[in-house]
């Protein structure tokens, strides 16, 4: 490798990292946002978590972590709640300690203690799935809690005894009460004459040695003391201590100065998208793991390419499914486009807004969430392409370019729909709200999608004057709206026999040369 390929490659290192940190910090803001109420305990609490996690000591291969494992007591696993990833760890080390002909006891801040007596029928075979779901508040589809229901299919399977530790509590001490709570349901058991393994699975902070371990110790005391082992999941200072070192990914544990240990297997990026993924869940959507992304948006693209009537096979071969985990998503978007500085700035601007997108000229796909609609969505943009080549990115003047990219995300939303057909669709009456509820940029948008669609009804000519044509947030904003709304409408019609399939299978393939007379026939022909 020549001097000038390492300095491109370093230089490609430090653009990737700068980007992942940024969407870090910009996705934090978002989950604090959403969390309201943070009090100052928490925050203090929080803290101690930060401080302990901030760096670590050695790196350790992973028969040592599980050497550690099969030698401790209780094993406190910090768990990311709406990262399935993070359970299916947990499961992986409760595996490796049944054929060591010691008790396996699973100790879960995911029930309550007071719905042990349901937890405990389960597991007997004598109360079903779905009944153990309502009565711990949760529906059998998919959601936030979807991770933890094979890790209870697993103890009743192997006839293991599981015991709830969390309990409901408010006000500034509830993190205190909570841990104290937990920790004596945690030393009932462990202080069993057998001297049970006790698999601890509870969230992150909880598991800092001086919050629940130290309770847990308390609650022993010294006559029954157990040897504790804290395994953390993902901290964000080890993980970026190793992304600065140019070894993240490349790590799978490691040791941190006061001997917990940390395993490393998805990006802190990651793992907050998983929870806002969550928050922003759709009716129907589900997530995708991150590992099957790149099969899933194939199927999807198979299904819809046989809809539109275009073929796919070795262009599906070459696409490229990219994700926010991928630490060089940037550097292989490049290397499969060739885009200027301008074009690369642009595309991290539009990562760093979380939202996903087809690329044409590098056959990339990128998705900012791992849901089901967005890689839907993206899937049809990428069977689009295929349709038409180079004239889904022609040269258009600004009202043109408009309309032009209402129809493209209109054919997206129809895609996603053939996919989930339960996806919502923000109607008139929800940019009315919108209207009234936001401000800035966001009311701005809402103002122009009511009063594009009220001037529809005259006609192009009037329609065309209320146009944002500066391609920014609020040009892109309106268009995409716009084109949901005729998505949305084109799905509906299709699916109740109003259209017919050759008439999509000529949208797909229409390269939009009058994208304007094409937006307002759809239009009038829906209705």
């Amino acid at each position: 490798m020549s001097a000038c390929d390492v300095q491109r490659r370093f230089h490609s290192m430090r653009a990737s990292l700068a980007l992942h940190l940024a969407l870090f910090r910009r996705q934090k803001a978002l989950i604090a946002r959403a969390v309201e109420g943070q009090s100052s305990a928490f925050r203090a609490y929080e803290a101690r978590y930060r401080r302990r996690t901030a760096s670590y000591h050695q790196v350790l291969p992973l028969p040592t972590v599980h050497q550690q494992v099969l030698a401790a007591d209780v094993v406190y696993v910090g768990d990311y709640h709406t990262l399935p990833l993070a359970q299916e760890t947990y499961l992986g080390l409760v595996e490796r300690t049944l054929n060591t002909g010691r008790r396996t006891v699973l100790a879960l801040e995911c029930v309550e203690g007071r719905h042990q007596a349901a937890l405990d029928a389960y597991l007997a075979g004598k109360l079903p799935e779905r009944s153990l779901l309502a009565r711990l508040g949760h529906a059998p589809g998919p959601d936030g809690w979807s991770g933890f229901r094979p890790l209870l299919a697993f103890a009743r399977r192997h006839r293991l005894e599981v015991v709830g530790i969390d309990r409901r509590a408010q006000g500034k001490h509830s993190l205190a009460l909570r841990d104290a709570y937990a920790a004596e349901r945690i030393a009932r058991v462990a202080r069993a004459e057998d001297r049970p393994r006790v698999m601890v699975l509870v969230g992150q902070y909880h598991i800092t040695p001086c919050h629940l371990p130290a309770q847990v110790e308390r609650a022993l005391g010294e006559a029954q003391a157990r040897r504790g082992l804290v395994v953390y999941q993902n901290c964000e200072g080890v993980y970026w201590r190793l992304a600065r070192e140019g070894r993240a990914g490349a790590v799978e544990a490691v040791e941190l100065p006061d001997g917990s240990l940390c395993l490393l297997n998805a990006s802190p990026v990651v793992c907050q998208q998983s929870f806002l993924d969550y928050l922003e869940a759709e009716a129907g959507d589900a997530p995708l793991r991150e590992r099957s992304a790149a099969e899933r948006f194939r199927e999807m693209a198979s299904l819809i390419a046989r809809l539109a009537g275009v073929q796919v096979g070795r262009a599906l071969e070459a696409v490229e499914v990219a994700t926010a985990a991928d630490s060089d998503v940037l550097a292989r978007i490049q290397q499969r486009g060739r885009f200027t500085q301008a074009e690369l700035g642009q595309l991290r601007r539009h990562m760093l807004s979380r939202e996903s997108s087809y690329i044409p000229r590098a056959r990339t796909a990128y998705l900012a969430s791992l849901s089901l609609n967005h890689a839907a969505e993206e899937a049809a943009h990428f069977v689009r392409h295929c349709a038409v080549g180079d004239a889904m990115e022609a040269s258009r003047r600004a009202s043109d370019a408009f309309y032009a990219r209402c129809l493209e995300e209109a054919l997206g939303f129809f895609g996603s729909k053939l996919v989930n057909p339960r996806r919502g669709c923000a109607g008139l009456a929800e940019w009315a709200r919108r209207f009234g509820e936001n401000r800035g940029v966001d009311r701005q948008i809402a103002a122009f999608v009511l009063a594009h669609k009220a001037a529809e009804t005259e006609g192009p000519d009037e329609a065309v004057k209320l146009l944002p044509l500066r391609k920014d947030r609020l040009f892109h904003g309106v268009s995409h709206a716009l084109g949901y709304l005729l998505g949305d409408a084109l799905y509906r019609a299709f699916d109740a026999g109003q259209v017919e399939k050759p008439e999509i299978r000529a949208l797909f393939r229409d390269p939009l040369a009058d994208p304007r007379s094409t937006y307002f026939h759809w239009v009038h022909r829906l209705g």
